[in-house]
């Protein structure tokens, strides 16, 4: 799944440990979420969707096959 989370929060002049915050996660679990590594629950990806004030579909691209 690629997604633009580092980009948004890029923007927003966010460190990951601020994201994480803001949503209640730990930095890692960021961290593993912009590289990829990890996939959000569909809770997690409302939250973050809700925080930057998009829809989920907006940040979160299933990667091409």
């Amino acid at each position: 799944m690629n997604n633009l989370v580092r980009d948004l929060r890029g923007e927003r002049g966010w460190s990951q440990a601020d994201l994480a915050q803001k949503l209640d996660v730990s930095r890692q679990t960021i961290n593993a979420i912009e590289t990829g590594k990890y996939d959000p629950s569909l809770p997690l990806a409302f939250k973050i969707a809700r925080l930057f004030g998009m829809t989920i579909e907006m940040i979160f691209v299933p990667a091409e096959e």
